[in-house]
């Protein structure tokens, strides 16, 4: 048995080895889709689900796959990742000064078993400039993070406070993943 992160997100992989998971890695071809008509968190756990059960049909049957999905949510609008710059200043203009909320789903999934969850965690960003969005973004880092940031880079910069697990807001709760991994059979403590 192995555990697969279902992901190529840097910042999953990580927390995993700070937590002490030995994984591997295969990246899923599952496709997000912001604009379902679904609320956000469970537009979460369903991205998270589908990209779990994309890999669990390329590895064996005994691994466990675990699928991670993280999005922003502001107002009922949900912020994925920004397709170009332009997207990246529109939606740090509009969580400049705010609070809005991290939502990640996550899924684990053994055999023909799933088990989800999600984590949320409010977040406020100060008040910013038009001019410092944009040196922020000229940085590339908000390219392929939802919400346009990284509370884990420069972007901690932008952030005032927050309110719940920080590493959900960097991608992966890991109280949730702990407490999935172990309905699974997976103990980590």
């Amino acid at each position: 048995m192995e555990v697969i992160l279902a992901s190529s997100s840097p910042r999953r992989q990580q927390l995993l080895h700070l937590i002490g998971v030995d994984f591997k890695t295969v990246v899923s071809h599952a496709e997000e889709d912001n604009t379902k008509d679904i609320p956000p968190r469970q537009m979460a756990i369903a991205h998270a689900r589908d990209k779990a059960l994309d890999v669990a049909g390329l590895v064996s049957c005994n691994d466990i796959v675990i699928g991670a999905d993280t999005i922003v949510v502001l107002e009922g609008q949900v912020f994925g990742k920004p397709t170009d710059y332009d997207d990246a200043v529109r939606m740090l203009t509009a969580l400049a000064g705010r609070e809005h909320t991290v939502i990640s789903g996550v899924a684990v999934i053994k055999g023909d078993q799933v088990f989800t969850g999600s984590s949320s965690t409010a977040v406020s960003i100060r008040p910013l400039s038009i001019e410092q969005i944009k040196r922020y973004v000229d940085s590339g880092e908000p390219m392929d993070k939802a919400g346009a940031y990284a509370i884990q880079g420069r972007g901690t910069l932008l952030v005032d406070r927050i309110n719940g697990c920080y590493n959900n807001v960097v991608g992966l709760p890991l109280g949730l993943l702990s407490e999935l991994l172990r309905q699974a059979g997976v103990e980590l403590l």
